[in-house]
């Protein structure tokens, strides 16, 4: 079932960030169908290994990076310390195969 606080937020998105944010979200419980999802910091957390931001014209896929080598932490955007991230602007970049990929290097 989809926390409240999280319905809340996709729902106050706008076109496309609603749409992707919705993917990415059912990529990650479909991944991790167990996984616990919050609402902190003003957006969708997933255990504290991911998160979801719809931004003014795009969206981030965040993921931790604690323990990753430089081979792996090169596949994210960004230069955060302990988060790094995906962009996604439009819902038909989504690669579904390459962010299961990436959630599972994570863990």
């Amino acid at each position: 079932m989809m926390n409240e606080s999280v319905k809340n937020y996709l729902k106050k998105l706008p076109s496309p960030q609603r749409q992707i944010c919705k993917r990415l979200r059912k990529i990650i419980l479909d991944t991790f169908p167990d996984i616990e999802e919050s609402f902190k910091n003003g957006v969708p957390w997933y255990e504290d290994k991911y998160y979801i931001v719809g931004l003014k014209d795009h969206v981030n896929l965040g993921f931790a990076i604690e323990g990753l080598t430089k081979e792996e932490l090169d596949l994210f955007q960004g230069r955060g310390k302990i988060m790094r991230h995906l962009e996604y602007s439009k819902p038909d970049q989504i690669d579904k195969k390459e962010i299961v990929g990436l959630l599972k290097i994570v863990k």
